[in-house]
């Protein structure tokens, strides 16, 4: 059962959308909203562009493009779906090729997307993880007969869907029509996604079927008062299909199991993920241990232990629960950083983090592939893309109502930069690549913040929290301030798409002024100053003494001899 097969060695090299999601009930946030999150742990090559699709009129008869899903940058060329930042930079850049097509509907809505869709003008949001399945499969045209990837499903709840409700429902029903396909991987071979309206969430799994032309699909509604975490594994346990209030999901999900002989109907419920998640991918932790670390953070009263037997067996963590306090945006901001600081995981001490405390292993393994092992998995990580905390708010217009708190590249270096979900169109600074350093881009801001802390972060993290708070507080202002301006017919889409436009371009500009600062301040290890006089100091910081002895310091060159009076040099005379 299952389809691990040799790829692990490159999973140790790049684990390609290795994401970690969390989703909040509308009575478990301080405000009420419903929200969710997601991280885009692809890697360098991931596309980090923050991209605004229009909304759109359909002929009848019309047919909708699919396209091979690709995350790497650029994910998609061409003019078909509205948005100029796709449009073709120059000759050379040919066109995406479609793989297929499935009929259009006559109104399509506007929406935000990144590698997945994020939210669109009704407030739906989304939240992606790769999971590991029983069952994989590859695309129409690259070996295999199933049309839409979650990708591809994701931009069509975006398009089509104005409730989580019917997001999930449409996506299931797709996928079961056209087929599902994941990566043709053990590592990608699944998905699941957080699914959210200002009501409610949903938890969604999907995988292919194991005739690879259809999909097992199952979604569980979070309660109002619990938040959840899915961390690259399956989470959903027994299923109930008689009460649709709460589960929803495939007959296929029976059908497959009782086939395969893997249930019967007079054991009781169905446990979807004993069933078919394929368990953790990488080393064992790599999910579990997030999922303590964000209930550690959210629900310390539920006393959840970090060790566990085999995640599918043990059943270690509740699928929901509810929060010691309610959370807020900035709660989630904190779990989407967390380097498990304080426990006994805590990346940013040990001899691995080095004398200025970076739990950042940056790319690379073992040079002669000899050694073997793993850092601990994190949920702050260096090699995300970007990650989102979607905000839903039912009290608002829909215009301002959804909320999209984007933080380019490492959570724990990021800004969260708030965009409402009815803007006319997002601020160029979402554009950034990775194929070129550019000082326009949030995401080269972030980056370029990030790449100079490694020389010495436990110096310059405090100055990076200080603009994360200051920023947040901002935007949190200039929400407030766009809220109270919307009218009983909905606010302007141009004094809106102003509004979060100036701030976010305000954030860019305040990224790169820090990390120049930073440049300064501790250029060549010093600690450069001038105090207000203008007299100009330099410091430096010593170094730990632990990290002095784990490096044998106390062991290089010798002290140099004291001399003996009176005798001479060789070759030199007594009065030299």
């Amino acid at each position: 059962m299952g389809i691990r097969t040799a790829f692990c060695c490159l999973l140790q090299l790049q684990l390609a959308s290795s994401c970690t999601t969390l989703i909040a009930g509308r009575l478990a946030t301080e405000d009420g909203s419903v929200m969710c999150t997601h991280s885009n742990d692809g890697g360098g090559t991931t596309d980090p562009r923050l991209v605004k699709i229009p909304a759109a009129d359909h002929s009848d008869n019309a047919m909708r493009p699919v396209y091979w899903a690709t995350e790497d940058y650029p994910r998609y060329v061409g003019k078909e779906r509205g948005a100029p930042a796709y449009y073709p930079r120059n000759e050379k850049e040919l066109p995406s090729k479609q793989i297929g097509e499935i009929p259009q509907v006559p109104h399509t809505y506007g929406y935000i997307e990144m590698t997945y869709g994020a939210i669109n003008e009704r407030q739906v949001g989304i939240g992606e993880s790769t999971c590991s399945g029983v069952f994989g499969t590859t695309a129409v045209g690259h070996g295999g007969k199933a049309l839409l990837s979650i990708d591809t499903l994701s931009q069509l709840a975006m398009e089509r869907a104005n409730s989580s409700r019917a997001a999930v429902l449409l996506m299931g029903s797709l996928a079961e029509r056209y087929g599902f396909y994941g990566e043709g991987s053990f590592e990608g071979s699944a998905e699941s996604l957080m699914v959210t309206d200002p009501n409610e969430g949903f938890i969604f799994h999907i995988l292919p079927d194991d005739s690879g032309t259809s999909a097992v699909w199952a979604a569980q509604r979070v309660p109002d008062d619990h938040v959840a975490v899915v961390a690259n594994a399956f989470v959903i346990r027994e299923v109930d299909f008689s009460d649709p209030h709460n589960f929803l999901g495939s007959a296929s999900v029976h059908e497959v199991a009782q086939r395969k002989g893997w249930w019967a109907p007079e054991q009781g419920k169905l446990d979807f993920t004993a069933l078919y998640s394929d368990g953790e991918y990488a080393h064992k932790y790599y999910s579990g241990r997030r999922m303590w670390g964000a209930y550690r953070l959210m629900a310390p009263s539920l006393g959840l232990s970090p060790s566990y037997d085999e995640y599918r067996r043990s059943k270690p963590y509740p699928v929901t629960a509810p929060p010691d306090k309610k959370v807020a945006v900035a709660d989630f901001a904190a779990v989407m950083r967390s380097y498990y600081e304080g426990t006994e995981f805590d990346q940013t001490v040990g001899l691995a983090a080095g004398p200025w405390g970076t739990p950042d292993h940056v790319a690379g393994t073992s040079a002669g592939g000899k050694v073997a092992g793993n850092w601990e998995r994190t949920i702050g990580l260096f090699r995300t893309s970007d990650s989102h905390i979607v905000q839903s708010r039912g009290w608002l217009p829909d215009e301002v109502g959804g909320v999209l708190w984007w933080g380019p590249h490492a959570a724990p270096y990021t800004v969260y930069v708030p965009l409402a979900a009815g803007m006319k169109s997002l601020p160029d600074c979402t554009l950034g690549t990775p194929a070129v350093m550019e000082r326009t881009s949030l995401f080269w801001g972030i980056r370029y913040l990030f790449n100079y802390a490694q020389l010495k972060r436990s110096a310059m993290i405090g100055h990076i929290v200080e603009l994360q708070q200051k920023a947040h507080a901002a935007s949190l202002r200039l929400q407030a301030r766009v809220d109270r301006g919307m009218g009983p017919a909905g606010g302007s889409a141009v004094k809106i798409t102003e509004e979060y436009t100036s701030n976010a371009n305000a954030i860019r500009d305040s990224l790169f002024t820090l990390a120049d600062e930073l440049l300064f301040r501790y250029a060549d290890g010093y600690v450069n100053e001038v105090d207000a006089h203008g007299t100009f100091h330099v410091t430096t910081t010593p170094y730990p003494d632990w990290w002095l002895n784990a490096t044998d310091y106390s062991s290089g060159p010798p002290p140099v001899p004291t001399a003996v009076a009176g005798l001479a040099w060789p070759g030199l005379s007594a009065q030299a």
